[in-house]
């Protein structure tokens, strides 16, 4: 099956359907990564904080699947974000992963309060310029944190990865995202399950004869948004694939669309500022 794509602001294509790790161990990451790239996912998304980037490579390398058809995502640690810190850490990404260059890789968080995610961006304008990464974005950058970056950086961000779900349907940062040419990424897509059995969600997925999760996938796919879901069940896996051989009509979009209540099942950007080991 064929996976649409996205061109990014750069001309890179990156698939708009992947496969995330966030929170699978190391020691299991090899074989959920292989088992998404046999069920057929091309877009591994990693990070330095997770902790399994190694699982990742050897998965990459295992596969068989030329490394120019899998795209690999990667994000900065949030405790490397000086300038000296965050080129040390892309080169330990690599090292780990086995690869050259990733794909994209982004500023994890923008951490205000600690204030450097300019230098930060310099920093990562510096990894792309030396072919490191194929393409650099941010993760959890709220508009005020992107304004910033415009005014005092010179590259604009091509992905801007963003909490995004039913819940959370975050349509006036995705427009901002949209005006500057900058693609939504969205993490925690069924709000950690929380949305599944939401009844306007179950109604459409009995009518459409699929399931919740597959709806909620599908609402993503039509908005335009890039994502990732994670499973380590090979079932979870196939089920969250299966998406691109149905469609939901313009009232079902809505439906979700209004469903929105401004939920975040994970941290507030413009509040969180985690430094792992400190």
């Amino acid at each position: 099956m064929s996976i649409p794509t996205i061109t990014l602001n750069n001309g890179v294509t990156i698939p708009q359907l992947g496969f995330g790790v966030f929170k699978i161990e190391p020691d299991k990451t090899k074989a959920a990564t292989l088992t998404a790239l046999e069920v057929g996912y091309r877009h591994i998304d990693t990070a330095e904080m997770y902790g399994n980037e190694k699982g990742v490579g050897e998965a990459v390398r295992e596969s068989g699947i030329p490394r120019d058809e899998v795209f690999i995502t990667s994000k900065l640690n949030n405790g490397f974000h000086a300038y000296d810190d965050a080129l040390r850490a892309t080169d330990q990404t690599l090292a780990d992963l086995g690869v050259d260059a990733v794909d994209l890789f982004l500023i994890h968080w923008p951490m205000p309060a600690v204030g450097d995610f300019v230098e930060t961006w310099r920093a990562m304008e510096k990894i792309y310029a030396d072919s490191k990464a194929r393409a650099i974005g941010v993760s959890n950058f709220q508009q005020t944190h992107l304004e910033r970056l415009f005014a005092e950086t010179e590259t604009v961000p091509a992905v801007n990865q963003i909490e995004v779900h039913p819940y959370l349907t975050q349509n006036v940062l995705r427009a901002f995202d949209s005006e500057h040419d900058i693609a939504t990424e969205a993490w925690s897509p069924i709000a950690k399950g929380e949305v599944l059995d939401n009844p306007v969600i179950t109604k459409i997925a009995t009518e459409k004869g699929r399931t919740a999760a597959q709806v909620t996938l599908r609402w993503h796919i039509q908005r335009g948004d890039i994502v990732f879901p994670k499973s380590v069940t090979r079932s979870r896996v196939e089920e969250n694939f299966d998406i691109f051989d149905f469609e939901l009509s313009v009232e079902d979009v809505a439906a979700i669309d209004g469903l929105n209540r401004n939920y975040r099942t994970g941290p507030d950007p413009d509040e969180f500022n985690f430094i792992p080991g400190r």
